[in-house]
């Protein structure tokens, strides 16, 4: 199903019935990214999983978007379907839109559960400030070698630039936004009951980060799941899908 917030065609879909879920998939994601975790809810709840503008058949951002943004549109779209309160479960980029809404709007969050979840800027070491630098350079002295042109500039990023960013295509400005904003200062503000579940291998959003966010998040809870890396809800499906569905369910 397609619904209309600010001229973008967003397209998202529902099943069930009781309390309302809402799903909110990872950077290069769509709504069913969440598919077995969609159907195995849609047995207890009202369950909504989206695509994020720019993402699976949802229309492109008509400009570079940051958190805010996404987190703005995730409002308008509660207010288009009636939806005046619900649990959100986000997975790495669709944490950090569940991080920024649950703060913004306490009022229509019930539950958060948090999964490898994106938001905290990672350590720095002087190693990464050395990759970073000799990147900028490289990147100037190919675009001078190659007159300073746009196509050289795709080409440079295409054989260069990081996995996310080629994958990004029209969207990576909005990427670039969005991976350097912090959002730890709205980690105290969230209200509701949150659960954060890990997994103890992720590489893309290191364990530190849930303890982190654990720690400064009022009411937080952590579950690691052993040998589970970034993806731990697909990893550990089954462990995710019932400990999740009883903590929704408001047993904790």
């Amino acid at each position: 199903m397609f619904i209309k917030i600010d001229n973008l065609d967003i397209y998202y879909k529902k099943a069930g019935s009781g309390k309302k879920i809402v799903l909110l998939h990872g950077w290069g994601g769509r709504a069913d990214s969440f598919l077995p975790v969609f159907n195995y809810l849609a047995s207890k709840f009202e369950v909504y999983a989206i695509d994020f503008p720019g993402f699976g058949q949802s229309s492109l951002p008509p400009k570079a978007w940051g958190v805010g943004d996404y987190t703005d549109m995730l409002n308008k779209l509660f207010e288009k379907l009636n939806i005046e309160k619900a649990s959100l479960i986000g997975h790495s980029f669709g944490g950090r839109v569940s991080i920024m809404f649950s703060a913004l709007y306490p009022e229509k969050v019930e539950r958060v559960v948090l999964v490898d979840s994106a938001g905290i800027i990672p350590k720095r070491t002087l190693k990464y400030y050395f990759k970073v630098y000799k990147f900028k350079l490289f990147k100037k002295l190919y675009l001078l070698l190659n007159g300073g042109k746009k196509e050289a500039l795709e080409k440079f990023y295409k054989k260069y630039g990081s996995k996310d960013y080629k994958n990004s295509g029209p969207l990576r400005e909005t990427f670039v936004k969005v991976v350097n904003e912090d959002l730890r200062g709205f980690l105290p503000k969230i209200k509701a009951p949150t659960l954060l579940i890990w997994g103890e291998k992720d590489q893309d959003t290191p364990l530190y980060m849930a303890k982190i966010m654990e720690k400064e998040i009022p009411d937080a809870g952590l579950i690691v799941f052993e040998g589970a890396g970034h993806f731990a809800y697909l990893d550990k499906l089954n462990d995710f899908n019932i400990i999740v569905s009883k903590f929704l369910e408001g047993s904790e």
